[in-house]
């Protein structure tokens, strides 16, 4: 999802005292290397009231991906005496990351700074009103800023919830909030503006994102969130280290119908995940849906065939698993690919994701509790390589669109060309958000210390660090 932007940088903040103050700003002087260049005069604008509903309503369908939808998808898959600790974790980092964004975090993904993050112009919504708009991806078209300003929200938040299942039921609950405000200040914001930052239709030659200058595509997230948090997520597993009782003790997830509820919840939300990335309602958002509609189901079909053929038996936990593999897939695909590449995408997605599951796992013996790694990394990686070869018009794509042209006509750089922008865009991401997340885990591990004591993991999370149960019977 290439986002365009209105807007500028500069200055500094202070949030949650001293030591997030200094964090901040480490980054402020980092988006001050390159000062932009003087903006030329806003272009007329026309807003369509149909456009800014799909926004609003997509807006709301990405929180309820979050919550309750992932929030329940991965309290379903722990032992009951997590179930609450995790319904805690995915609402608190969504609430936390709500506040944050509009403090500070908004302004360092979509404003000039240089090709890795951008200033604080816009810190705490300055000069944000009703009043200002973001342009879409038809050049004179736009939508009002604060839209934008929401709808990105919810990608923030759900980024760093989806960490939290590489290490369930492993983790003290202050030192993930710490690390979350660490993680989506010094690696979330500089990727979403590195991937999605650039100047819109009408300013398509100013100063970009640094992966959005390689030529990489990412239509719903692909990197920015899904790359980014399984491999933050793999990273995590690895340094915490296994849960106790790990391959002796039954782990089995304690209730496959909430995680079944947690995983229709994510289909629904994704439809304003994808579709809504294309910012208007028009056809490429109904392309988007359509895909996010196949992709989903062709995935899951094939793991629940691939169970049958190599287990003998299909389950609930492989169905559910599969769609969310084709979910992820399809991402930076959804208004790129035509619908017949994105159930081959579904497919060759799924058989991936299962070898990660269920051989490279147990081969490298790291417990990544929910597959995080497995699912989201890898799945994001097949996802937005797939994205440069199905994004050929030739092959049913859409092909992309050249702003330099007098008709902003679709093309097609050539397979070559394009996988390698994806490559790039992708090893660019696992080095940024794997070296800077085990950078923050450290750090956060000095501060507080990352794991409970092995008796609180034992009794579980739910009573020793929130003092309730998820359940009385």
């Amino acid at each position: 999802m290439n986002i365009p932007s209105t807007l500028k940088s500069a200055a500094r903040s202070a949030l949650l005292g001293s030591f997030a103050l200094g964090a901040l700003g480490t980054v402020a002087a980092f988006a001050q290397e390159a000062a932009p260049a003087a903006a030329a005069a806003a272009p007329a604008f026309t807003v369509d009231k149909g456009d800014t509903t799909w926004m609003m309503v997509s807006t709301v369908l990405v929180l309820l991906m979050t919550v309750p939808g992932l929030a329940l998808f991965y309290g379903g898959l722990v032992r009951s005496k997590n179930m609450l600790s995790v319904l805690m974790q995915v609402f608190t980092i969504t609430s936390v990351v709500m506040i944050i964004w509009v403090f500070y975090g908004y302004s360092l993904a979509f404003t000039p700074g240089n090709a890795f993050v951008g200033g604080l112009s816009k810190m705490f919504l300055s000069g944000v009103d009703v009043t200002t708009l973001s342009e879409t991806f038809t050049k004179g078209v736009a939508i009002p800023e604060l839209v934008f300003v929401v709808f990105q929200m919810t990608f923030a938040c759900i980024t760093p919830a989806l960490i939290v299942g590489a290490f369930a039921e492993r983790v003290k609950f202050s030192a993930l909030i710490l690390f979350v405000i660490l993680w989506v200040t010094f690696i979330y914001f500089p990727i979403a503006h590195m991937v999605w930052f650039w100047g819109g239709p009408s300013a398509y030659s100013d100063p970009t994102g640094l992966i959005f200058s390689f030529g990489a595509i990412d239509f719903a997230g692909g990197t920015v969130v899904h790359i980014n948090a399984g491999i933050a997520g793999l990273v995590g597993a690895l340094m915490i280290g296994k849960r106790s009782g790990y391959k002796k003790d039954l782990m089995a997830p304690h209730s496959m119908t909430l995680t079944m509820v947690g995983a229709s919840l994510l289909w629904v939300g994704w439809f304003g995940f994808n579709a809504g990335s294309n910012l208007e309602a028009n056809a490429y958002a109904v392309l988007a849906m359509i895909n996010t509609f196949v992709a989903t189901a062709a995935a899951a079909v094939t793991w629940i065939v691939l169970e049958s053929l190599l287990r003998g038996k299909a389950s609930m936990l492989g169905a559910v698993s599969g769609a969310v593999t084709g979910l992820v897939a399809v991402t930076p695909a959804a208004g790129f690919a035509g619908p017949m590449g994105a159930i081959v995408l579904g497919i060759v997605a799924t058989f991936v994701c299962y070898f990660f599951v269920s051989v490279v796992k147990n081969a490298f013996d790291y417990d990544d509790s929910l597959d995080v790694f497995g699912v989201h990394c890898i799945g994001g990686i097949i996802g937005a390589l797939g994205t440069g070869i199905l994004v050929n018009p030739a092959l049913g794509g859409a092909g992309i669109v050249d702003y330099s042209t007098a008709d902003f006509a679709a093309g097609y750089a050539g397979t070559a060309t394009q996988l390698l922008a994806q490559a790039k865009g992708v090893l660019v991401t696992l080095l940024w958000s794997g070296i800077g997340s085990a950078i923050l885990y450290k750090i956060v591990d000095l501060i507080i210390g990352l794991r409970p004591t092995a008796d609180a993991e034992r009794e579980g999370l739910d009573l020793t660090s929130h003092g309730e149960a998820a359940y009385h019977s």
